[in-house]
């Protein structure tokens, strides 16, 4: 076991390339990331990985199966872990969607340093940025 695999793992649900690396940029020092582009996928990883994951971060527009459907799913399937949404969309009505559907947080896109890192702590205390 080398020291990757002691942090704290995140599903990522993010179609689009550019945003994943966003992400891998802010967080992926202190984190192992699982990267799905589609509902589908994320579901598969959330399978694969379910003992070992600590959060999932959900974008909500993504092909074949979009955030909110696989957020729907993994709580009527009993998923547990904490799934914070992310959304370009800022308006009440979509955090009240994301919400209903099972989501803990949303975060609003463009994101950012201080959001990202504040919400995964607030999911995983351990982490030390």
């Amino acid at each position: 076991m080398n020291d990757t695999d002691k942090l704290p793992l995140v599903l990522v649900a993010e179609d689009d390339e550019s945003n994943f690396k966003l992400i891998r940029a802010i967080i992926g020092k202190r984190c192992r990331l699982e990267w799905g582009k589609t509902g589908e996928e994320i579901l598969n990883l959330y399978h694969q990985h379910k003992d070992e994951a600590q959060i999932i971060l959900m974008d909500i527009k993504m092909p074949i199966m979009t955030g909110l459907e696989a957020t729907a799913k993994l709580r009527a399937e009993g998923c547990k872990l904490p799934i914070v949404v992310q959304t370009a969309y800022a308006f009440s009505s979509d955090r009240e969607k994301a919400i209903e559907a099972g989501a803990n947080n949303v975060l609003v896109k463009p994101i950012t340093l201080i959001d990202l890192r504040q919400i995964v702590k607030e999911y995983i205390p351990s982490i030390v940025w």
